[in-house]
């Protein structure tokens, strides 16, 4: 908004309150590209469709974090449908979709799914659509007609199928009927554009094949290689643990993460690394080629010669932000300021990791990788916003502005815009020439939308609405004292210069949407950079641990049925303890695969049977592990019997739920899993060294040869703060167990009960009323003595 004015001496005056200048002051020094505050993500919210036919599982998924849409081709599962519970275990979904037309094994299942009042985290809703809407044909339709913001619209109707052939496996049919069955209810639900117009569809940025099997074998011709770990495991292993956000800002979520595995290897600096990381402890491999991979590169980055680079590069993965959430922004063209400024950073750090990258060995795959995806795509999106971006002038207006030299015809509109305060001096002096000398100053404003208008100051003889008239002038409104009017200058005002302000935001605005047109295009792209940066980020932050933590390369042996660990530590322990003393473990060949570990309370047996979990499943998702030297052989999945996980809800005994999770193990095992048992069935039958050192007992923490010759449990109870007459009794009935004999009460004990009792039975005789009328003599005898008296005698 102008404003320029005339004093009552015939001079121009300041601007008249409420009304903003046209002549923009030069504004205030901005953050640079990607130094703005990133805003907190919405949580994100996973969509499920699956089939159930003969057998095969047909399964997608849309995920609104990256609105992309996840697929697994046809698999083969149990009638139990254990495969589609761990899909269901590991992504959590908001919504279950499936056909209403059922067999009699997805009806089960979907009824126990319903009945899970305390899952955690909250169930599923189950959404049942007509089996119409997943016909084959219709399906193939609603997949070929979709509006995809990654094809170009330059491809004519045969190659944007022959572009979707080669993403989705067509010849899959229940997949193709589960996607269908998924984007009619993403129509009908409108997920992420319910306030939006109606021709506003669903942003869909990709599709994607996940390829998830079950670890054990269920058919003989399906093997995989992905390691089984139920949630009783992750628990008691301290893999993941979920505490309460002590921040007020954090009730939503409410959760974060605990003292954990996770909690000590997550340094990634980006959000997609720390998913990531997260996906490979929930899906642990036997896949060698996998892991050496990852081994690979983080021992290349231990290297002391290599330490510089490796956190030249984390710097750069912390300016990797949610490319996904930008251009879903794109896509329903709500893009912010802030988004065109996290982009630019993005893309730039992406290219510098990509020349760093081609520094590096090219026998690293990884290197190679981002090497060569990498491409000039993301030089091409970085010229074309920084050279089309005005990053400080938006900032300033609150909206997306162009550098100068883009469009001639929006250069000379600003070039007006910024040249009206002069020139509306110069009108307003003209105008105040015309008015009545009563009217001791004017000036001409702009204001969008309205135009240009004359502002003049309420006299004191204007009271009625009638009052405001002035020949010549059309009113318009009154506003903070000011009248304000359209004259005959302002009317050509209008015509010769135009709504100025709008047009421009107008022509900026259509420039933005052509270049976010070519931001989508090559949105390919940008999603690979996510993938390849998110596990250069994980890999880079276990790269860091191993470092810090003083971690080995485990190796493997496919044809060994155990573990062989080297002076292990617990990678968790290690870190709360003054002092750890590390043991070694092997199990399989030689050796035997059966280890029974006793020795007294409090000696660490529990510790040690998790010490070896860990390493184990550290060795599983490519870490490397807290051990001298660590040999993993074939484990196709980890058992444990750790902990009872006591629940009222369950509405079972402590002691059931231990044979529950013993019976999991026996049979789900193969001769291949990892089973760990402490205490079952809440007996010990105490090998942790130990010494005697007068009446102190002293724990070595050593794992030794041999069987425990006793539990030590008094000095367990001492240390626990029991009395010592219950400890001395303690000890008098486990000898009298031990050698046969007979336990008898103690008589002084029997003794004191006695006459406590007896005090008991007087005192009542003594508080009795005997003139009382409603005295029962009979009644007190026979409710009060007697009962007593067996106690007493």
């Amino acid at each position: 908004m102008a404003t320029v004015g005339a004093t009552p001496g015939r001079t121009p005056q300041g601007p008249v309150p409420g009304a903003a200048s046209a002549s923009f002051a030069s504004p205030a020094p901005v953050p640079g590209p990607g130094e703005a505050e990133e805003e907190e993500e919405e949580p994100a919210e996973i969509h499920l469709c699956v089939l159930w036919n003969s057998g095969y599982l047909g399964i997608a998924y849309y995920d609104t974090s990256d609105s992309t849409i996840h697929f697994m081709p046809d698999a083969p599962d149990h009638e139990s449908l254990k495969l589609l519970q761990r899909v269901l275990d590991e992504i959590n979904p908001r919504t279950v979709v499936t056909s209403a037309k059922q067999d009699e094994s997805m009806t089960r299942f979907l009824g126990k799914l319903a009945s899970q009042e305390h899952r955690e985290p909250k169930r599923p809703e189950l959404i049942f659509l007509p089996s119409v809407d997943f016909g084959l044909e219709i399906s193939k339709q609603r997949l070929l007609s979709g509006n995809y913001s990654f094809i170009p619209d330059s491809m004519t109707t045969t190659e944007k199928i022959l572009f979707l052939s080669s993403i989705i496996p067509f010849d899959c049919l229940l997949t193709v009927r589960a996607l269908g069955g998924l984007l009619k209810f993403l129509g009908r639900r409108r997920i992420g554009v319910e306030l939006e117009d109606y021709n506003v569809s669903v942003p869909i940025l990709g599709f994607k094949k996940f390829v998830f099997h079950l670890p054990f074998c269920l058919f003989s011709v399906l093997r995989t290689h992905l390691v089984s770990i139920d949630q009783d495991t992750y628990g008691v292993l301290q893999i993941f643990k979920s505490e309460s956000h002590p921040s007020v800002y954090k009730v939503a979520s409410g959760l974060k993460e605990g003292l954990s595995l996770f909690g000590i290897l997550n340094r990634c600096r980006c959000k997609w690394g720390e998913k990531l990381l997260r996906l490979w402890f929930r899906r642990p491999t036997q896949d060698l080629g996998e892991l050496n991979s990852r081994l690979d590169v983080i021992q290349f980055f231990l290297l002391p010669q290599n330490l510089d680079m490796a956190q030249m590069l984390h710097r750069l993965l912390g300016h990797i932000k949610n490319v996904p959430l930008i251009l879903k922004r794109m896509k329903l063209s709500h893009t912010k300021v802030s988004d065109w400024q996290v982009l630019y950073k993005t893309v730039y750090s992406a290219l510098g990791l990509r020349d760093a990258c081609r520094s590096l060995p090219q026998s690293i795959q990884l290197f190679q990788d981002i090497s060569q995806e990498f491409s000039d795509d993301l030089h091409h999106i970085a010229s074309l916003i920084g050279k089309v971006v005005d990053f400080e002038g938006s900032l300033a207006e609150n909206r997306f502005t162009v550098l100068p030299n883009i469009d001639p015809e929006i250069d000379e509109k600003k070039r007006r815009l910024m040249g009206l305060p002069s020139f509306l001096t110069e009108v307003a002096r003209k105008e105040l020439e015309n008015l009545d000398s009563r009217i001791p100053s004017c000036s001409v404003i702009y204001i969008p939308l309205i135009g240009f208008l004359l502002s003049i100051p309420r006299l004191p003889s204007m009271v009625e609405a009638s009052d405001f008239e002035i020949e010549g002038l059309d009113f318009m409104f009154l506003s903070e004292e000011k009248l304000h009017y359209r004259s005959a200058r302002t009317k050509e005002l209008d015509a010769l210069l135009g709504d100025l302000h709008c047009d421009i935001r107008d022509q900026e605005t259509l420039l933005m949407y052509q270049l976010q047109c070519q931001v989508l295009a090559r949105a390919t792209v940008l999603t690979r950079v996510l993938d390849l940066a998110s596990r250069l980020d994980v890999l880079l932050a276990l790269a860091s641990a191993a470092r810090d933590y003083g971690y080995s390369r485990p190796c493997y042996s496919p044809r060994l049925l155990g573990v062989r660990i080297q002076n292990g530590r617990h990678p968790l322990m290690e870190l709360c303890a003054r002092t750890f003393v590390p043991n070694s473990a092997e199990c399989g060949g030689d050796k035997g695969r059966v280890k029974v570990i006793t020795g007294p309370n409090s000696s660490g047996k529990s510790i040690y049977l998790k010490q070896v979990g860990l390493i184990t499943f550290m060795a599983l998702v490519g870490s490397f592990v807290p051990a001298e030297e660590a040999e993993i052989g074939a484990v196709d999945a980890i058992f444990t019997r750790i902990h009872s996980c006591e629940s009222i809800s369950l509405g079972l005994s402590t002691f059931m739920i231990d044979l529950n999770q013993v019976a999991k193990a026996v049979n789900n095992a193969t001769e291949q899993s990892l089973v760990l048992i402490d205490e079952f069935g809440k007996g010990t039958n105490t090998t942790m060294e130990t010494c005697e050192d007068g009446n102190d007992l002293v724990f070595f923490y050593q794992v030794c040869e041999g069987v425990a010759n006793a539990s030590h449990a008094s000095h367990t109870a001492a240390q626990a703060g029991l009395p010592d007459k219950l400890i001395a009794r303690g000890k008098e009935v486990s000898d009298l167990i031990r050698s046969g004999k007979s336990i008898k009460p103690v008589k002084e004990l029997l003794k004191e009960k006695q006459m406590e009792n007896c005090q008991i039975l007087v005192d009542k005789f003594l508080k009795l009323d005997l003139e009382d009328p409603n005295l029962d003599l009979d009644i007190f005898m026979s409710q009060e003595v007697l009962p007593a008296a067996t106690t007493i005698l």
